[in-house]
């Protein structure tokens, strides 16, 4: 049986349990639920990118609450800690100066916007998300929620599809 078939089939708490690790809106696991049986990988993770792209901003905010900082020491053996720690390893090969560049570039992110920084970091260099980060203080308060909302989509298709490869 593959990973696909058992999410599709297992109870619908456990589906649920699962896909809080990939995005901890409570609507996107709800949404994606109600949704199977899914036929392949593929559409379950579009459909988990349209979901996470439709959620209204109080949904992103709680799936924002559990993510941690790029760049802290991601710490615990759940889910949500576990795919935080892989998708930001290339965080292990960033020097002191980047590392410091980017505390102070989360700081003034939260203080201008009340949140965390969100980017999807698998893929990203550490000087490419330092540079998105800049790039991104500069924006206003809606064109950074949809930037944010992007993220949180993009992530959550990686997870989402980690979770049934």
């Amino acid at each position: 049986m593959s990973a696909l078939d058992t999410f599709n089939d297992e109870p619908a708490d456990r589906a649920v349990q699962a896909l809080r690790a990939c995005n901890a809106a409570p609507r996107f696991a709800a949404e994606l639920v109600a949704g199977r049986p899914y036929p392949d990988v593929d559409t379950l993770v579009r459909r988990a990118e349209e979901v996470a792209r439709g959620l209204p901003w109080a949904e992103v905010a709680v799936a924002l609450a559990a993510h941690p900082r790029i760049g802290d020491r991601v710490e615990g053996s759940s889910p949500e800690a576990e795919a935080s720690r892989q998708e930001q390893s290339a965080m292990a090969g960033a020097d002191a100066g980047t590392r410091s560049a980017l505390l102070d570039g989360n700081r003034a992110y939260e203080e201008r916007f009340d949140h965390v920084f969100l980017i999807r970091a698998a893929g990203r260099t550490p000087e490419e998300m330092l540079a998105e980060l800049h790039r991104r203080l500069d924006n206003d308060e809606e064109t950074e929620q949809a930037e944010v909302t992007e993220q949180l989509a993009q992530i959550s298709a990686l997870r989402v599809r980690g979770m049934v490869s």
